[in-house]
């Protein structure tokens, strides 16, 4: 039976104290922030593995759009969480009161560890291998521009909210913009690409699996909008309205600039590309076309680590609000409107996973291995504490309610279990590495019950 829920809440009122989140952000700043956590590199980069493990082209687009399907069902489940219960820890706030006081402060250690700043190096590494390309400083050029991104950005959104969000909306909108360019690119070269061919070969349902594995990659992060549930006007309507026109915005561009990589490049050669997008502009434009996606992936990750960065630190931030043990994170600086310790602590666990990646050399790879185990875990968890809500505040107050309860949860808790399964079947050994920081994490939780 699932655990009676805790009515236990923080000391601080957020919509009161001066020193806490307050609602600053509006339905355009959050459908920004969305859009950019989510389009990312992934989707200059695994079209290609996408492909061929569908092996022909109406299979590769019934994945993208059975993953946004997906996207659209956790999201549904995480408005009415959100809606019902806003609070700068998101995830944590619900796990703390659905499950208690450890299974959260155990999510924020990870969040804080291994999920937002593994996610920060990752976001660090696919620039810096291409701004190394382009203006290489040496054998390590690759871990000297991550450590300067996460140090700038972070420098950035210590400013305070205002600047993090507008730097976060022009990026956002030159990275559409760069999606815009490979989408017509992808026309351009249709007349010119191989015809249409049989299948590559064949699709078994394990190898459609392993598509998914790499689609719901590329549309992860819409999640971290329940970090800033808090700080989003009107956030009762606007949080389910962020979260489905920022999806909706997202599938449209990925379904589009999926076919326009297959109709550029046609279905082998997109199967075996190592850069699908860089392919694609050189077949278009050459040399040219080439630096200019260099240029795109480029933006598309320092969106993606700016928004990680301006969100990830708001669990930190409620991890020390809660917990004695790490106090020191719990301070607000109400001038600024944001967490400044829990940022400034996060950018130095990011920048220890930075040098983790140039110690294995495989900067990106060992990320993802990282951080993958430990997300797919917390995500399924969430999904449960919807079901411990409606069973022990059956008449609370919810703004939104999940269509088709509990089908919805049910499907979307399924699918976290499959990619938790995925994530260590199919993950080098990053994943011990990210499942041994939990572990000491729960060391921490147990050793320090008698201090919370």
């Amino acid at each position: 039976m699932l655990p009676r829920l805790r009515l236990h809440m923080p000391n601080k009122n957020p919509a009161t104290s001066p020193a806490a989140p307050q609602p600053v952000l509006d339905l355009k700043d959050a459908v920004a922030l969305i859009v950019g956590i989510v389009v990312g590199a992934g989707i200059f980069k695994l079209p290609a593995p996408v492909a061929a493990n569908t092996g022909d082209a109406g299979t590769m687009m019934l994945a993208w759009i059975l993953g946004a399907a997906i996207s659209f069902v956790g999201a549904l489940c995480y408005a009415e969480l959100a809606s019902s219960h806003p609070d700068a820890g998101g995830e944590y706030h619900f796990l703390e009161r659905a499950f208690g006081g450890d299974v959260a402060r155990l999510f924020a250690w990870a969040r804080m560890t291994v999920i937002a700043s593994g996610s920060i190096a990752i976001f660090a590494f696919v620039f810096a291998d291409y701004a190394a390309q382009l203006a290489p400083l040496g054998e390590y050029s690759s871990s000297i521009y991550a450590a300067l991104l996460v140090v700038v950005l972070t420098g950035i959104n210590l400013v305070g909210i205002s600047a993090g969000k507008t730097t976060q909306n022009l990026l956002t909108l030159v990275e559409c913009l760069g999606l815009a360019l490979v989408i017509v690119a992808g026309l351009m070269s249709a007349s010119t690409a191989p015809a249409a061919a049989p299948a590559i070969a064949a699709s078994t349902q394990g190898a459609f699996g392993l598509a998914m594995v790499f689609v719901l990659l590329t549309y992860g992060g819409w999640n971290d909008a329940a970090y800033l549930s808090a700080e989003i006007k009107d956030g009762h309507r606007n949080i389910p309205r962020s979260l489905v026109l920022g999806l909706g915005i997202v599938a449209a561009l990925y379904i589009v600039v999926s076919y326009a990589y297959y109709a550029g490049l046609g279905m082998e050669a997109l199967s075996k590309s190592q850069a699908p997008a860089a392919d694609l502009l050189m077949r278009a434009w050459g040399g040219a076309g080439a630096a200019l996606i260099s240029v795109i992936v480029g933006v598309a990750a320092i969106t993606s680590a700016n928004a990680t960065i301006l969100t990830g630190a708001r669990t930190s931030y409620a991890l020390g609000r809660d917990w004695p043990l790490f106090g020191v994170l719990g301070k607000w600086d109400g001038a600024a409107g944001v967490p400044r310790n829990a940022m400034l602590a996060q950018a130095a666990i990011a920048l220890a996973l930075v040098a983790l990646g140039t110690w294995t050399r495989r900067g990106f790879e060992t990320m993802v291995d990282y951080t993958a185990p430990v997300f797919w875990l917390f995500f399924f968890l969430t999904g449960m504490s919807l079901f411990v809500f409606r069973r022990w505040e059956p008449h609370a107050s919810r703004p939104y309610r999940v269509p088709l309860y509990p089908v919805t949860p049910l499907l979307f808790c399924g699918v976290c279990i499959y990619m938790l399964y995925s994530s260590l079947a199919y993950t080098g050994k990053g994943a011990l590495v990210g499942v041994g920081v939990l572990a000491v994490g729960a060391v921490l939780v147990i050793v320090n019950r008698r201090n919370v």
